[in-house]
């Protein structure tokens, strides 16, 4: 019990790190751009980027806002879609599609890019994504947790785009929520998840590993590339021999139990 209340500790310390926009400044924190979406004035190829970054306020405790952003080829600028809540309260939908920085800061948080994609290849995909936006499901809704929200959203294209493999973070709370009938392919599209609208659920894939979804708490293997999925912290990297040192460091812990 002691190493597990330490562990919870830490991932709430780790969380407040990374969340650090608080309630009294969030209208005035920075949207700038940071440098990791390219200059469409010199990037004439078809791009298709998706980005995560600590949400706002209590939220970025425990979770992130993820987008997608687009720019067919010669296009002068790229589309962000994505989904917020405040939107659904003022226009009825919480879709969003705008001309804002893609690579801008989330009210301050820096974001994390998960995917860049470019070429004709990129151009089907926009194709996909523009389609996948429309069939949105949930675009008259909006929940925190375990969802649907902006999570939910993105994971919805991802699965429709279908050729584009992204690992969607652990603290992407709402990735994974489904409805009736509670499976589907993973977002990344090399595997697949089952889940009780995001409360409960099991997911192996490719891309994203072994995770297993406990009320909205994301945990889970990354053996691709060795790393551990917890819920406010996301991925901690491990070594390849670290990972094969799992199962001797639990056979310890079931000795000492026994003894």
């Amino acid at each position: 019990m002691k190493y597990v209340l330490l562990s919870l500790v830490a991932a709430v310390v780790i969380a407040l790190i990374h969340a650090n926009v608080t309630a009294e400044d969030w209208r005035t924190a920075s949207r700038a751009p940071v440098g990791l979406a390219p200059d469409p004035a010199t990037t004439p190829e078809a791009v298709i980027q998706v980005y995560a970054a600590r949400a706002v306020r209590w939220r970025g405790y425990f979770g992130v806002h993820t987008w997608i952003a687009v720019k067919p080829a010669l296009a002068e600028r790229f589309t962000v879609h994505e989904v917020n809540g405040w939107r659904l309260r003022r226009t009825g939908s919480a879709v969003v599609q705008s001309d804002r920085p893609p690579d801008g800061r989330w009210f301050g948080s820096e974001p994390e890019l998960l995917a860049d994609a470019r070429g004709p290849e990129a151009e089907l995909m926009i194709q996909r994504v523009q389609s996948a936006v429309a069939s949105y499901p949930y675009a008259d809704q909006y929940r925190v947790w375990p969802g649907p929200n902006s999570n939910t959203f993105t994971a919805h294209v991802l699965r429709e785009v279908g050729k584009l493999p992204v690992d969607l973070p652990p603290t992407a709370i709402g990735k994974d929520f489904l409805d009736s009938p509670f499976a589907a392919t993973a977002p990344s599209g090399t595997g697949f998840q089952l889940n009780l609208l995001g409360a409960l659920g099991i997911l192996a894939a490719g891309q994203e590993g072994l995770e297993v979804n406990v009320l909205g708490l994301v945990f889970g293997l990354d053996a691709r590339a060795p790393a551990l999925k917890l819920p406010m912290i996301g991925r901690i990297e491990i070594y390849p021999f670290g990972l094969l040192a799992l199962p001797a460091l639990v056979g310890i812990v079931l000795v000492r139990r026994r003894t």
